[in-house]
This record gives structure tokens, sequence and C-alpha cells, in this order.
């Protein structure tokens, strides 16, 4: 296979997988998200309002630039869904991250040939970052939920 046929192969593959994801999410609708959200505890309405109004702003970043970080290459695909960001917009972004994300791991694979694991520890060393940096926001969002929330139940009624 050559490398133009593996980057648009790979390329295909990320896009055709994302819009499944937005497909989804599209299918869930804000609606939905909204009443499962209104049942979780520490969650509230306002942060649902919030991230929507965010991803309306910053969509078009958030779909290109999280075509390159791990966890959330799959992920983002879904609120765009749910928001339903134009096809087109999200096509176009999607590709052009992908295409970016799947060219340098081709290429860097190319260069290297029979040494392609030399990068395989700083790529499981940039996920290990990101899922960390996600475990710490969750623990630090799941605390300050429940320190209020403590706070409030010892308040003078």
């Amino acid at each position: 296979m050559s490398l133009a046929s593996a980057v648009c192969w790979t390329t295909a593959g990320s896009v055709t997988g994302a819009l499944a994801l937005y497909g989804v999410g599209a299918l869930l609708g804000r609606d939905r998200v909204r009443a499962v959200a209104a049942r979780l505890p520490l969650v509230k309405l306002a942060d649902v309002d919030r991230t929507a109004a965010w991803f309306a702003r910053h969509g078009v970043k958030a779909v290109f630039l999280g075509r390159m970080i791990p966890i959330f290459r799959s992920l983002i695909s879904v609120p765009a869904g749910l928001e339903r960001m134009r096809v087109a917009t999200f096509l176009l972004f999607t590709t052009l991250g992908s295409l970016i994300w799947n060219t340098i791991f081709i290429l860097a694979g190319y260069g290297l040939g029979e040494n392609w694991s030399r990068i395989e520890g700083w790529v499981g060393a940039y996920q290990n970052v990101v899922i960390v940096v996600c475990g710490l926001a969750a623990a630090w969002f799941v605390a300050g939920r429940a320190r209020r929330a403590r706070r409030r139940s010892h308040e003078p009624r």
C-alpha cells in the first residue's frame, strides 16, 4: 500500500466512525440528554446548558483539535451530533483533523521503519497524560459538587 493510500484509507475510516457517533448524538438529542442529566446526582441542567453554549461557540475548533487528542477523537462527535452542527462543517473539520493526525502517524511509522516501536512509548505517554488530566478534572468536579452539597445540607433552614 502506498503512503497516499494509507493516509486516505485511515482518514476515511476515521470519518466513517466519526459520522456514526455524530448520528448517535443526533438521535439522542438535547432533550433526552437533559432528561438523563436531570436524574444524575451532582449534575445540574445548567451544566448541560452551559456545555451546549460552549459547544455552540467553539464547536468547530473542538471538532478539529479534538481529532488529535486521544479519547476525545471519538467522543467529540457525539456533542456535534447533539448540537446538530451542520454536517458539511462537521465533515470538513473532522476530515482535516483526522488527515493531519493520521498523516503524522503514518509518516512517523514510514520514517522509522522497523524502529516504529520507538514512538510507541511517546504515544502511550501522551494518551496516559490525557487520561490522568481527564480523571483529575472529573475528581475536581465531583469533589466540588459534593463539597457544595455538604455545605448546603449544614446551613440552617
